[in-house]
Parts: structure tokens; C-alpha cells; sequence
């Protein structure tokens, strides 16, 4: 049977960003789970804190109940979903066949983008939520590559004040984007199984961060030339292509 698999999206997404994947991997009957991460298109769940490891938690749970179903699950993730993606990966390797990730990575060396420090920072975030407004970042969003619709889309959901709130407190419990001192010296502890599939001119995790990453670990690299942070959105066959390709190798 076909491994089931399991998409997260990342920031300031939804499960829409992955639509042009799915629909270029033809998947067919394969179990298939596209979940919203808690608050990103809703209110947020009472009582939960909207940490990375409260969302980590949360995708664990995600993970648990496709291979109880299924049996073991391939993790595809992108931008926070690739980092919360490799923390279930190596907190619980039994549940997976394989990891996947795009334009994002844990990384001892990484310290953030500068969007990633405003939100990191007391006051400044509040103000710089306060002032976002969806329509520049439906055109800001579409700039970057991603298709008009899905920028629109999630640009729809960014008046969730909610949203807003849980990203702030997500960038925070990892201080802006640093991993070295927790999630990053659990590396060690991931399956062997895994690839990473890059834009090449992403501006906030740049490539060579990934290369850093693959020339460390032995994980391998595809490079999407001419994309940039959204390449699942802005290059989706080349993507599936990848993806298909890593998992028929497993």
C-alpha cells in the first residue's frame, strides 16, 4: 500500500499553499492529510500556547493518527511546517518511512530573516501586525511567486487576529529562528530518509543554507533554479517531480 502522507504548511500560510502540489502529484487514492496548523485559519484551540512545541506536539498527534491508520507516513513540510515537519521526525522516527522539506531547515547556524527578528521582538511585532494590511500582502506575496489566487487566499485569512497572535508567539519561543541550543542538537536523531528540495533565490533561508545543511548530514539536495521561498507554489511540477523521484528510491 502506499505510504500515507502528511503536508504542514508554514508562515503565514495555509493548507492552500499546497494545492498546486497535490494536484501535480496525482496521488490518487493514497491517504492524504493537509491539516491547518491550529489558529491559521480559525480561532486558536483554548488553552493551547502556540509554541513551536505545542505546534510540534500537535503535528506528532497529526502523525500518530495516519499511522495508526496506515502504517508508516511520508512528512512532507514547508518553511515552518519543514522545521516542525524534522522535529516530528526525530522525536518519533517509528512513525515515519520519510521526511521532505522545502525552504526551511533546522540549522545550528541560522539566526532568522529580518521579518522573523521584527516578529522575535516585543512591541515591534505587535506594531508590525497592527499595520499589515491583506491586500499589500496579497501583492507582496504574489511578487514573491506565489500564485495570484493562493496569495489572495491567504491574504483573506491574515484579518484571523488569531493568526496574527500565534505567529508571534511561535517566532518567539524560538527566538526569531535560532535552534542551536534545542531542536538543533537533535540533527543526529533524524532518519536517514529524507530530501530537501529548494528554490534556488529564496531570500529568507537562503541556498546555502541547505547546502550547509546537505553537505553535513548526506541528506540530498534539489535545487528548484528560478524560484524563490514558494517554489512549491511557483514550480509545482518540478517539485512533485522530486518528491516522486525521492520516494520511489525508498
Amino acid at each position: 500500500m502506499t505510504a500515507a502522507k502528511l503536508f504542514l504548511h508554514g508562515v503565514p500560510d495555509s493548507p492552500a499553499i499546497w494545492g498546486p502540489v497535490l494536484t501535480a502529484l496525482s496521488l490518487g487514492d493514497a491517504p492524504v492529510a493537509v491539516p491547518a496548523l491550529p489558529g491559521f485559519t480559525g480561532p486558536l484551540p483554548a488553552g493551547f500556547p502556540a509554541t513551536k512545541e505545542a505546534y510540534a506536539d500537535w503535528a506528532v498527534g497529526q502523525a500518530a493518527d495516519l499511522f495508526a491508520a496506515h502504517g508508516p507516513i511520508d512528512i512532507i513540510g514547508h518553511d515552518w511546517g519543514a522545521l516542525i515537519a524534522q522535529r516530528v521526525a526525530m522525536l518519533h522516527p517509528d512513525l515515519v518511512r520519510s521526511w521532505a522539506i522545502s525552504n526551511a531547515v533546522i540549522d545550528p547556524d541560522y539566526r532568522g530573516h529580518r521579518v522573523a527578528r521584527i516578529w522575535n521582538t516585543p512591541v515591534l511585532g505587535e506594531l508590525f501586525m497592527a499595520l499589515s494590511k491583506p491586500a499589500k500582502l496579497a501583492e507582496g506575496l504574489a511578487a514573491q511567486g506565489m500564485p495570484t489566487a493562493i496569495a489572495a487566499e491567504e491574504a483573506e485569512q491574515w484579518r484571523n487576529k488569531d493568526k496574527r497572535r500565534a505567529i508571534l508567539k511561535l517566532y518567539r519561543s524560538a527566538k526569531g529562528l535560532s535552534f542551536e541550543h534545542d531542536w538543533a542538537r537533535d540533527i543526529d536523531k533524524l532518519p536517514t530518509q529524507g530530501a530537501l528540495i529548494w528554490g534556488a533565490d529564496d531570500p529568507y533561508v537562503q541556498l546555502s543554507v541547505a547546502q550547509r545543511f546537505a553537505a553535513n548530514t548526506g541528506i540530498p539536495l534539489t535545487v528548484i533554479d528560478g524560484a524563490g521561498h514558494w517554489a512549491i507554489a511557483e514550480r509545482p511540477a518540478e517539485v512533485a517531480a522530486a518528491l516522486h523521484r525521492f520516494w520511489s528510491a525508498l
